[in-house]
């Protein structure tokens, strides 16, 4: 009886939670219907007084929505591809090779995870210049090709797969290109599912580095382009929710295709490999 009463309290608990967090989405997305006077009202009201869809219309007054999305959408997937890509084949040989210095090599990878993002920025932005990547998307993914969280997640995952399953394709004939896509791919699917969800969030969010090294409007990102509906005396609250609202699709798709493969990498990523 106890443990019941524990168990109510503590999904009373999180049901309250999650509305606390849902509440502030709710509230934008139907702001994104309502006119700026009514936003801006002392009296505010969850549902619009005023139904309207102009500022979904109008929000490409303030700068050319479609192409921000393209640019952003595709960065952000190839960013994603390659940083799986890379994660993966490193949590290979990191967890299945035996090599001097590896170890070494695994710590300073673990390292980069504890650098703060404000320590190398400068450093990032002399290396773009110096290879005038400046106003180009080579400045935005190159410099994200590998993600030390995401080899340290995926080493941890390669490390659960039985060394018999590799060594019995070994005998077969298979080479380690064959083993590392045939084999450690699928069975890493998991893994790489958690990290899809990760490195596309950041990936899509990333706000700075691209207002720093994204110079010409058509190039820039929505993130980015987000800042421009802040008018010089006023801003169009209602565009911008709506904006706001579309920029959000593509990362809850991302989580709802991945979302039970990401519970389940989450789980094994735990194991010590």
């Amino acid at each position: 009886m106890k443990r019941k009463i524990s168990s109510i309290g503590l999904n009373v608990f999180l049901l309250l939670l999650g509305l606390v967090t849902v509440y502030p989405f709710i509230w934008m997305l139907s702001s994104s219907f309502k006119q700026n006077k009514e936003i801006m009202a002392l009296e505010q009201h969850l549902l619009p007084q005023q139904f309207i869809i102009d500022n979904y219309i109008n929000m490409n007054a303030h700068f050319n929505f479609i192409r921000f999305f393209a640019n952003s959408l595709l960065i952000t997937v190839v960013i994603t591809v390659l940083v799986l890509y890379t994660s993966t084949i490193c949590g290979f040989v990191l967890s299945k090779y035996k090599f001097k210095g590896r170890d070494l090599l695994f710590g300073f990878v673990l390292s980069t995870m504890m650098i703060p993002w404000c320590v190398t920025i400068i450093p990032k932005y002399s290396m773009i210049q110096a290879f005038g990547w400046m106003d180009s998307y080579a400045a935005l993914i190159i410099p994200a090709m590998f993600s030390g969280f995401g080899i340290f997640m995926m080493k941890q995952h390669i490390a659960s797969i039985p060394d018999e399953i590799l060594e019995a394709a070994r005998i077969d004939g298979a080479n380690e290109f064959y083993i590392f896509h045939k084999i450690i791919f699928p069975m890493a699917k998991n893994g790489i599912s958690s990290i899809a969800i990760f490195q596309f969030l950041w990936a899509w969010e990333d706000y700075l580095w691209p207002y720093l090294v994204i110079n010409s409007q058509e190039k820039q990102l929505l993130a980015v382009g987000l800042k421009m509906f802040n008018g010089q005396y006023s801003t169009d609250y209602g565009a911008l929710f709506a904006a706001t609202t579309i920029s959000i699709i593509p990362v809850l798709i991302i989580y709802l295709f991945f979302q039970k493969r990401f519970i389940a990498g989450i789980a094994a990523s735990a194991v010590k490999g």
